[in-house]
C-alpha cells in the first residue's frame, strides 16, 4: 500500500469526470428559475391597458387643477392632446427634447412603453 499511487491515470480520469458532473449539476438555466414574462400587446385599449398604466405611474402629478406643468392624463380627452406633438411618447421614452417622466423615478418598463406605443400606432382610439 505504501508504494501504490492513488493518482494514477485511471483515478485521475475518474476524478476529472466526477468533477465535471458535479460542476454541471451546479449550473442552472436562468430562465428555469426566473422565467421571462411575455409582453402582451395583442389587444391594447385605452380603458383596459393605457389608462391603468397612466393611473399607476402618472396620475398623482398629472391630474386636477394643479397638474404638473398643466399636463393632465386623467381621461381620454386629456391624454389624446399629448399624442399629435409626440409629447406622451417622448416623455415616457426619455427621448431628447422631452422632460423624462416619471420625474425622479425610473422610466416605465419596456413592456408598458410598447403597449402605449401600440395604442398610439393603432390610432389612439377611445376604446
Amino acid at each position: 500500500m505504501g508504494n501504490k499511487k492513488f493518482f494514477t491515470t485511471p483515478h485521475l480520469f475518474t476524478i476529472t469526470v466526477l468533477l465535471l458532473f458535479t460542476q454541471a449539476g451546479c449550473k442552472y438555466d436562468k430562465q428555469m428559475i426566473m422565467p421571462t414574462t411575455i409582453c402582451d400587446t395583442a389587444i391594447v385599449t385605452f380603458s383596459g391597458v393605457v389608462q391603468p398604466i397612466l393611473t399607476t405611474f402618472c396620475i398623482t402629478c398629472h391630474s386636477g387643477p394643479n397638474a404638473f406643468n398643466g399636463i393632465r392624463v386623467e381621461d381620454y380627452t386629456t391624454v389624446k392632446q399629448l399624442i399629435p406633438n409626440g409629447k406622451l411618447l417622448g416623455t415616457i421614452t426619455h427621448s431628447p427634447g422631452f422632460t423624462p417622466m416619471p420625474i425622479g423615478r425610473s422610466k416605465l418598463s419596456d413592456c408598458n412603453i410598447a403597449k402605449i406605443r401600440k395604442w398610439i400606432d393603432q390610432g389612439a382610439q377611445n376604446n
